[in-house]
């Protein structure tokens, strides 16, 4: 009875199992896949495709073509356009130029021809023959290209002390010399001092002096302008931006107007060696330096004749200068005036140039 139970038993847990076998034993099972469930490659398409492909990167290659060979164009035109740009500054350029240079020109065909010419980077320096009636002298024309050009400065660079402007030149190693403005000696100490108002290197050697009598300052401004006249505050003269500069009598020019000649300076002496300094429209300074070898007045120039010779040059503005025997004027360290002295004179102040 026992195993009877347990065959029933274990018949009862497999009959489904059995039955799904005998099933699958006995049926035919088809599977079908739809052809539409599957994608569909066409070889046709793909070529087709393809070619399309082509015929878009041919067309996109025309159109690059295209568009380098228009960019060669604009900048072939753009380089064009620049060199007649280019053109057209330097034709500017030398039209802009061109009143400056036949300006020049003028002044030159009343000085004549250069004796000596000296030029480099910060000057340009051009010495002239000048000769009248009853004097000779030289005129020495000066372009300042550069501040370093040109500058002024005290005897041995001390209050006090002088030296000749051969000794200037020579102790700053500077191209040219010219005595600068007038002095006053202090007899119990020995010592020379420049007259009135004097500037070096932008500074107020012994303060500002307003002007009295017929003084007047002279020099040159942190722009390489000749600048000159009365002044009476030191405001009037600082607003000028002066660099250097130096005091003496009388005026002879301003503005291209002949200034009146006070009586004491037309007879004391009548004749003498000047020096004077004055410049043109554009900028360019002159010195004229004449000979006076008879100290007694009967050789050398007027402040009359002078006031004619400049006139005559075209200057704009021109003021006297320490004259006679302080008349002093070197180039290329040989003393191109005859002193009236017969040497030259020992010198406060003196105008150096440096090439």
């Amino acid at each position: 009875m026992k195993y009877t139970y347990i065959n029933k038993t274990i018949m009862l847990a497999i009959a489904p199992f059995l039955g799904v076998f005998i099933l699958l034993c006995i049926s035919t099972i088809q599977i079908n896949i739809s052809e539409s469930r599957l994608p569909s490659v066409s070889i046709v398409s793909i070529k087709e495709q393809s070619e399309g492909m082509l015929l878009d990167l041919n067309e996109a290659k025309i159109q690059i073509d295209g568009i380098h060979s228009s960019l060669s164009n604009l900048f072939e035109i753009y380089n064009k356009s620049a060199d007649t740009a280019n053109q057209l500054v330097h034709v500017a350029s030398a039209q802009v130029n061109k009143p400056g240079i036949i300006y020049d020109k003028r002044i030159l065909s009343k000085l004549g021809s250069p004796i000596k010419h000296i030029q480099s980077d910060k000057i340009d320096l051009k010495l002239f023959n000048i000769v009248e009636d009853h004097y000779r002298g030289h005129a020495l024309k000066v372009e300042l290209k550069s501040m370093e050009g040109m500058d002024m400065v005290l005897a041995k660079n001390e209050l006090g002390k002088s030296e000749t402007t051969l000794q200037a030149v020579q102790r700053t190693g500077a191209i040219a010399g010219i005595n600068a403005g007038g002095f006053a000696d202090d007899f119990r100490t020995g010592k020379r001092y420049p007259l009135s108002t004097t500037i070096v290197d932008g500074n107020y050697v012994t303060g500002f002096e307003a002007s009295f009598k017929d003084l007047f300052f002279v020099g040159i401004n942190d722009n390489g302008k000749l600048i000159g006249g009365k002044f009476y505050q030191k405001s009037d003269l600082d607003q000028l931006q002066p660099k250097f500069g130096a005091t003496f009598v009388p005026i002879l020019i301003q503005n291209q107007i002949k200034q009146t000649i006070p009586q004491k300076w037309l007879t004391s002496p009548k004749r003498a060696a000047r020096t004077v300094i004055a410049n043109y429209k554009n900028d360019h300074l002159l010195f004229l330096v004449t000979e006076g070898q008879d100290t007694q007045g009967n050789y050398g120039a007027s402040l009359i004749e002078m006031q004619d010779k400049l006139m005559e040059l075209g200057v704009i503005d021109a003021y006297n200068l320490d004259g006679g025997g302080s008349t002093s004027f070197v180039l290329n360290h040989s003393i191109i005036n005859q002193p009236s002295d017969g040497n030259l004179r020992p010198l406060s102040t003196h105008f150096l140039f440096f090439k």
